[in-house]
């Protein structure tokens, strides 16, 4: 009996052991999956086209902002960098028209005998004008490049932009009133921008003015460490007077030219408002040439010998003609308009009545006081 039993106990223990070692493989096969399996399971996720769509969108949008939401910032030009550009702005311009060229070279007008012409004309109504042998620098009055030295006839002719002789008199005995004479630079600058423009108020644009006066003083100064520009009497190229000039801010063309023609004594023909105004009504210029274009349009093609007298009786024909004069109105009594025509001349029998065909002259003064003159020289 025990004998078996002990049998029995074995034989049942190694069935036991027989069935564990069958069972093994399933109990590992549940604790970890086959890989085949994790396969089957991963398209329930998300597909990839959709999940590279949305990660591309993020991507892009740091990289490509909408110019609304973040414009592009703009760097501030300080004063100085303003006034570099300016300042290379304008001697560009006037390379661009140097060496008496044109810049009109297909409009032939003024021929040098319409010039001559003209000059007899004007010369007839308000007596002939001769350039003196002496420069003179006028007590009572700014004058407009009037004087025997540079730096004087500049601020002279600063003092004259835009407003009337008289008023720009008053101004300038006014400024020598204060500083107790004429050409006190030293004392001027000394008493700073303020003392001088309530000194030359009653001249107009008194701010900008004497901002500029200032400002060209003390450029000169740190320049050539005294106040004075004669050294331009001794420079024989006409052009490298007018460089030197426009290289300092607040000078432009007609300023300079006004200088080179009265103070330096050469031939070069300056244009104000005036002869602006009356070249475009007897045609020596394109109707739409500025001031600028104007002015190196008819300094190449004017003779030298007519450059003065032409520029002094143009400018009071422009002051004293009723029709000729800013805010005139065409009568067919002007003298000069009956001689030309468009900048051709033409027989007395061909003349026909300008106010029959000519609207009223257009207040160009009036423009000018929008700054033209002080924005273009006084800017830059």
């Amino acid at each position: 009996m025990a004998r078996t039993a002990s049998t029995t106990t074995t034989t049942a223990t190694r069935r036991s052991t027989r069935n564990l070692k069958r069972e093994k493989p399933d109990l590992a096969a549940v604790a970890s999956p086959p890989p085949a399996k994790k396969i089957k399971a991963e398209p329930v996720t998300p597909s990839k086209p959709k999940f590279s769509a949305a990660a591309s969108i993020v991507k892009e949008e740091p990289t490509t902002p909408s110019p609304a939401k973040k414009p592009i910032k703009k760097t501030a030009q300080t004063p100085e960098d303003k006034a570099a550009v300016l300042q290379s702005k304008k001697l560009s311009s006037y390379a661009a028209y140097s060496s008496k060229t044109s810049p009109y070279p297909d409009f032939a007008h003024p021929t040098p005998d319409e010039c001559r012409t003209a000059h007899k004309i004007l010369a007839q109504l308000h007596g002939d004008r001769h350039r003196p042998t002496t420069v003179i620098a006028p007590k009572d009055s700014a004058g407009c490049g009037n004087s025997p030295t540079v730096l004087d006839a500049l601020v002279r002719t600063i003092l004259s932009q835009n407003t009337s002789d008289k008023n720009s008199s008053r101004a300038k005995r006014s400024m020598d009133q204060v500083y107790g004479g004429s050409d006190k630079w030293e004392a001027i600058v000394e008493g700073g921008q303020s003392k001088l423009q309530k000194s030359i108020e009653s001249g107009g644009l008194s701010v900008v003015k004497s901002k500029v006066i200032i400002s060209l003083l003390e450029q000169v100064h740190a320049q050539h460490g005294l106040y004075s520009l004669d050294h331009l009497f001794d420079e024989e190229d006409d052009e490298e007077c007018m460089r030197q000039m426009l290289s300092y801010k607040g000078i432009g063309p007609k300023t300079a030219s006004c200088v080179l023609l009265f103070c330096l004594g050469r031939s070069n023909f300056a244009v104000d408002t005036h002869v602006h105004r009356l070249t475009g009504l007897i045609g020596w210029r394109p109707t739409n040439a500025s001031r600028e274009q104007t002015y190196a349009h008819l300094d190449a093609r004017i003779p030298d010998d007519e450059k003065y007298p032409l520029h002094i009786l143009l400018i009071a024909h422009g002051k004293k003609c009723p029709e000729c004069k800013a805010g005139g109105r065409a009568s067919g009594e002007c003298e000069l308009r009956k001689a030309f025509r468009k900048g051709r001349k033409v027989k007395e029998e061909d003349f026909v009545k300008e106010k029959e065909v000519e609207e009223p002259i257009k207040d160009e003064m009036k423009e000018e006081l929008k700054e033209e003159d002080i924005k273009e020289e006084q800017d830059a």
